[in-house]
């Protein structure tokens, strides 16, 4: 009995193990499988993150500078001829006869002033200098008497040569008064305030009765006359354009209150030189004036046809890169790797920029460039997209 047990027991282990095996066999396929995915899941990953890490940029064409361009600077309206009428004499006002905005003519008279202390002043003069008269008048024959006299022995030298002197002392008091009297009637004839040239009463800063004080312009004046039939500009050019600035120079001005109005102005001269607080040239034009449109003091905006620099490219404001390395550009090369190009502006147009060196037509510039972009890096393009800047555009400067 005993040794048929010992028989049958073997079999049984051998299937327990023949089972263990595939279950090993099937949790390693089971683990390597797992492993095998998640290398695979990790290889795609890492190379999802590298394409992802390539930036897609867009790239726009520089155009170049149009032949002509027209350049918009504010400017100001000025009277041709301005004069402020002062008091040379000091009184009252007794009368004026020109209220601000009426036409005048040159010696067309303004006003009157009362002055009676000058006039008492030349009353005095007058007296002075007939008193002085026939004084001379009588040092005249006393001198002819002495020297008659001197003749026949009756007086001595020294007495004629002292009635003679006497003479030349009355007649230079009587020079002096004249002189005095001639100058105190200059001054009367500023009793009467005349328009210096044909123009308009501007300003009228008196009334009758008002204390009149003389002075040498430091006061106020009582009257402004402008000749207004001409008017100036004045216009301060950019030193990036004043090389261009020639006299004769046609310009066409527009004004806020006449929209749709155009005026033709023609360049006078410059001041030749630039200002060091705003690196500016201040430009003077002349603008016809005869039917009164215009008014001095206004503001008014000034278009200067101007040539274009053949040189120059124009690129989008926001493909300007600000660094401590000063302004760049970035360029996508050929095998798209960026290259970041230093540029010098030549004017700022608000919404583009005209780039006078460090770029050539042609060269793909990258639009809103990402601010960690350097050099040598690589990039994606989409489409590159031309500039569509409008050829004669204006360059406005404000």
């Amino acid at each position: 009995m005993s040794a048929e047990i010992d028989i049958a027991s073997p079999q049984p282990l051998r299937h327990l193990k023949t089972v263990a095996a595939v279950a090993l066999m099937v949790a390693a396929g089971i683990v390597s499988g797992g492993l095998f995915s998640r290398v695979h899941a990790h290889q795609e990953l890492t190379s999802w993150t590298d394409a992802q890490s390539v930036p897609t940029v867009a790239t726009v064409l520089p155009e170049p500078s149009p032949a002509s361009q027209m350049l918009v600077l504010p400017g100001h309206l000025a009277a041709y001829i301005n004069a402020p009428i002062y008091a040379r004499v000091s009184g009252y006002l007794h009368a004026w006869y020109a209220d601000i905005g009426t036409h005048v003519k040159a010696g067309q008279l303004l006003g009157v002033i009362d002055t009676p202390d000058l006039d008492q002043q030349l009353q005095q003069a007058r007296a002075d200098l007939q008193n002085s008269i026939a004084n001379e008048r009588l040092a005249a024959t006393t001198a002819r008497r002495w020297t008659e006299m001197l003749k026949q022995d009756s007086v001595s030298q020294q007495e004629a040569d002292e009635k003679t002197s006497d003479l030349i002392a009355k007649q230079a008091t009587v020079e002096a008064n004249q002189a005095n009297v001639r100058r105190l009637e200059a001054l009367e004839s500023f009793k009467r305030l005349t328009a210096p040239f044909d123009g308009v009463v501007t300003a009228r800063k008196t009334d009758v009765g008002a204390l009149i004080d003389s002075g040498s312009g430091s006061g106020p004046e009582l009257f402004t006359v402008s000749d207004a039939g001409t008017l100036r500009v004045y216009v301060s050019v950019p030193q990036s354009d004043a090389a261009s600035i020639q006299p004769g120079m046609h310009a066409t001005l527009t004004v806020p209150e006449r929209p749709g109005m155009t005026f033709e102005a023609r360049l006078v001269d410059t001041d030749q030189s630039i200002s060091p607080a705003s690196g500016t040239m201040l430009v003077q034009l002349a603008v016809d004036n005869k039917q009164g449109l215009l008014f001095p003091g206004e503001y008014t905006e000034v278009h200067l046809a101007m040539h274009g620099d053949a040189n120059a490219l124009f690129v989008p404001a926001s493909a300007l890169i600000f660094r401590a390395q000063g302004m760049q550009v970035a360029v996508a090369g050929p095998d798209h790797k960026v290259q970041l190009r230093d540029v010098t502006i030549g004017t700022d147009l608000g919404t583009r920029v005209e780039i006078t060196a460090g770029l050539k037509a042609g060269e793909r510039v990258i639009d809103n460039p990402p601010d960690s972009l350097a050099n040598g890096d690589v990039v994606r393009l989409a489409a590159t997209m031309p500039s569509n800047f409008p050829q004669g555009s204006e360059r406005a400067h404000g």
